[in-house]
């Protein structure tokens, strides 16, 4: 007797045989780095990241001055009169033009800016734990939809199988009624269940294309041969124990809470910095140009000096701010907890189903050797007339639908494999040991993250 982990695939093997023999095999790991790569919402979470990083030198920008530049332009009309009492007895015109630039730096703002500063590189930790969350899904579906495509593939050339072995079954009744072995009835019978068989092979294929739709979203392109995938069962914890401290440390949706719990933190005090005086440097230098009046018109002028801004009372806005800030503190670290308990339900359902599934296929498996057994053995008596065609027929079915419980264990035990994988925290292009370049988020941040001036942004691609 084969191995069970030997023989894991063997019904998937025996049972695809995909039309388009000439496309090249697709494997697993082929198809999860193409979804690594192409999949648009993994890409769509790696621009959120973009995103993110910008807010990084808009919260350093509190710290660097405003300098602004005015230019006016215009005639300007003068009126002089000899006495005040009398009408104008001189009028004059001039065009001018006018340059000012004007300088703001603050010196001291109450923290906000360096709290705005850790907020906004808390958020970016944060959105880059959503993006291994996102990649984690991203990989995960494309498992499923693999899997998917490669199940229905089976269960659709399981089928068509059972059609032929029914045909004959039904031939064979037709014979006998005519040889007047048989009643009529065996021969409705045959009939009744190849016309469901039908039925049920419409129905396969239906399915069957809509796995092969949900595989071309997720990787991009359509499946061509697929090979029989094995689960990753060497690449998970020792025990469940294990699996839940792994992902009490390392799952995605736990570092961006936690993250997210630091930004609210931070907003915390930065709100309470709204409450502290301001000290701000200004200055002011103009110069008019091209006045047409007389020479002592003409007056250049610079202007330095201080400004403090001390809010005395503002309405209460502020302290609003202040509470409204603590309780989303509060509810952001309950979130944490949240994710927790979470993370470690779908974990030990995740678990609890690969274990379900590793058990069944040895089961399944010996199903199947004792219906082929049966089955032969139902034939021979019917030869006897010890058997009855239903009891064939009845024979035939048993052997389908334990055929179709193993391919499902078959397919649950990879597919709960990925999960586990993924509901550790551990599922990733890198874990995976995919043939991809991996993205780096980090490349754009330190890229940007001193950038203060010009516009130019990556595609992302």
């Amino acid at each position: 007797m084969a191995n069970a982990r030997d023989r894991l695939t063997a019904l998937l093997v025996a049972a695809i045989a995909m039309n388009a023999s000439t496309v090249a095999a697709e494997t697993m790991s082929g198809a999860l780095a193409r979804a690594y790569q192409n999949n648009p919402e993994l890409n769509e979470q790696r621009a959120a990241v973009r995103v993110a990083d910008e807010s990084v030198p808009q919260a350093k920008s509190g710290w660097l001055p405003t300098i602004n530049g005015v230019a006016t332009d215009g005639p300007q009309y003068a009126v002089a009169k000899n006495d005040p009492t009398s009408p104008p007895t001189q009028a004059s015109k001039a065009a001018a033009a006018t340059y000012e630039i004007d300088f703001s730096q603050t010196l001291y703002d109450g923290g906000r800016t360096a709290n705005s500063v850790i907020k906004a590189e808390s958020g970016v930790l944060a959105a880059r734990a959503l993006l291994r969350q996102s990649e984690s899904d991203t990989l995960q579906t494309a498992a499923t939809a693999y899997m998917d495509v490669m199940r229905d593939t089976a269960i659709l050339n399981l089928r068509r199988g059972y059609i032929d072995a029914l045909a004959a079954e039904l031939e064979n009744a037709r014979a006998r009624f005519e040889a007047n072995q048989v009643m009529r009835t065996d021969v409705a019978q045959a009939e009744t269940f190849l016309a469901q068989a039908r039925a049920d092979l419409a129905l396969a294929r239906a399915n069957l294309q809509a796995s092969i739709a949900s595989y071309r979203r997720v990787v991009g392109v359509a499946p061509g041969r697929l090979q029989p995938a094995r689960p990753i069962e060497k690449l998970l914890p020792g025990s469940l124990e294990l699996a839940i401290a792994t992902a009490m440390t390392q799952h995605p949706t736990i570092a961006a809470a936690l993250h997210q719990a630091d930004v609210a933190e931070s907003a915390v005090k930065v709100a309470e910095g709204a409450l502290s005086p301001t000290v701000i440097a200004t200055g002011t230098a103009q110069q008019p140009n091209a006045f047409t009046g007389p020479p002592d018109n003409v007056i250049s002028f610079a202007n330095f000096g201080g400004q403090v801004d001390a809010p005395l009372y503002q309405g209460g806005a502020e302290y609003a701010a202040v509470r409204q800030a603590k309780e989303q503190l509060s509810a952001a670290r309950f979130a944490v907890a949240t994710q927790r308990d979470g993370v470690r339900g779908r974990l030990s359902a995740a678990w609890g189903r690969l274990a379900a599934a590793r058990a069944s296929v040895p089961a399944y498996e010996a199903t199947v050797r004792a219906d082929e057994f049966s089955l032969m053995g139902v034939r021979e008596e019917a030869l006897d007339g010890l058997r009855t065609t239903l009891d064939i027929l009845n024979a035939h079915q048993a052997l389908l639908t334990s055929r179709m419980q193993l391919l499902s264990a078959q397919y649950e035990r990879v597919v709960a494999s990925y999960a586990v994988m993924a509901t550790a925290g551990l599922l990733s292009a890198q874990g995976l040991g995919l043939a991809v370049t991996a993205y780096n988020p980090r490349a754009h941040y330190d890229q940007t993250k001193n950038r203060f001036i010009g516009v130019g942004a990556p595609d992302g691609r």
